[in-house]
């Protein structure tokens, strides 16, 4: 993880069009950070095939206003080589999203969700998230469901590090 003279930790989530999955967890992080009062994190997320500028997609929206989060101001970001250089932490949604990942430089940094949140030998570890992308909402809403959890488990193992 990167030495940052400010004090910040930056963690990324990574999926194909930053517009359903890597957003909902964005969120869901961001909440759980505030919860905790930690605002020496920054939580991102990036898309390794978004258009940039895109919002988040009709079903994230909904799902995330269910469980009381907003992303109407979420705007897609490309993953580059600088974004993936930027981050202390890539959490991505699939093995293809790490691929791409290490490709831009970020692999000794990066690892599946699944994995990380649930660690070696779990269910569930070192699977893909399921993209809900042009499913119906009971979809967004069980893949919103699937990253809270994962993201609770994410924010305790971060905690040694960057707990105030």
């Amino acid at each position: 993880m990167n030495d940052r003279s400010d004090g910040t930790f930056r963690l990324l989530f990574v999926c194909t069009g930053n517009t359903c999955r890597s957003p909902m967890a964005e969120a869901i992080a961001r909440r759980r950070l505030a919860e905790r009062g930690w605002d020496r994190v920054e939580v991102r997320s990036a898309g390794v095939a978004a258009y940039d500028g895109s919002p988040a997609s009709g079903g994230a929206l909904r799902a995330g206003a269910a469980h009381g989060l907003d992303l109407t101001a979420h705007s897609a970001t490309l993953l580059t080589e600088e974004e993936a250089g930027s981050a202390d932490l890539i959490l991505t949604m699939s093995e293809s999203h790490l691929m791409r990942v290490g490709e831009l430089g970020g692999g000794d940094r990066a690892a599946l969700l699944t994995s990380f949140a649930g660690g070696a030998g779990e269910r569930g570890a070192g699977s893909s998230i399921p993209d809900p992308a042009g499913g119906p909402d009971e979809e967004y809403l069980e893949t919103f469901a699937l990253l809270d959890g994962l993201v609770a488990r994410v924010i305790e193992r971060l905690a040694p590090v960057v707990a105030p």
